[in-house]
């Protein structure tokens, strides 16, 4: 089996990006790191470690331009699989259609609970006792794919917002480059944004849930 090329999509310092960079496998290689903001950091990670990168500023392009010039470069790179490590932009239908099914994001919330933005303070005026991340298929629906797997870690009394996205992303550094290595092994095979396990494996189980 042939390493699958995976295209990281960023926005910003890319800690998720630098995880998956040091995940040791030889089931992927990056192939390009893209971002939206030409300061973002994960830029500089993706060079430290001779990675090519591309930046589409969504600050000097409408959102029309934005997204077709996203496209045309998604299409060139031909991509067996494109990751989302704190991309700021929600992709448009073309580009969820275009490769349906290949396309994940990283969310710091055990979804379906807390879609969108403010998880961690959600989490904690819930008075919930666990929290975490999950990594999802990317449909048109926001935070609404089949998920893929999931990590789950306790909210402790004393946690604070601050606190507690701390630890969400120390969990999502484990759990990321994990389902993708899965993915890119064929241990879990996405059909029409449909995950199936194809190899049973005794640490695979969709979800995959991680306890921390």
């Amino acid at each position: 089996m042939t390493n699958k090329r995976i295209v990281v999509l960023i926005s910003g310092n890319g800690s998720n990006l630098q995880a998956i960079i040091d995940y040791k496998t030889l089931n992927y290689k990056i192939t390009c790191v893209v971002s939206d903001q030409e300061e973002a950091y994960g830029l500089m990670r993706a060079r430290m470690a001779n990675i090519p990168t591309k930046t589409i500023p969504s600050n000097k392009n409408l959102k029309k331009e934005f997204d077709a010039l996203l496209l045309e470069v998604l299409i060139d790179l031909n991509p067996d699989l494109i990751v989302l490590a704190g991309f700021m932009k929600i992709l448009n239908e073309d580009i969820v259609d275009t490769f349906n099914g290949k396309i994940i994001n990283i969310h710091p919330s055990l979804l379906p609970k807390y879609k969108g933005l403010h998880t961690h303070r959600k989490a904690l005026e819930a008075q919930d006792k666990y929290h975490g991340a999950t990594v999802h298929c990317v449909t048109k629906e926001l935070d609404a794919g089949p998920i893929l797997g999931q990590c789950q870690l306790t909210i402790c009394k004393d946690d604070t917002e601050i606190t507690l996205k701390e630890k969400v992303h120390q969990a999502e550094h484990i759990l990321y480059p994990l389902i993708i290595d899965y993915i890119c092994n064929e241990s879990i095979s996405i059909t029409n944004n449909q995950p199936q396990v194809i190899q049973k494996r005794k640490d695979l189980i969709i979800p995959i849930r991680i306890n921390l």
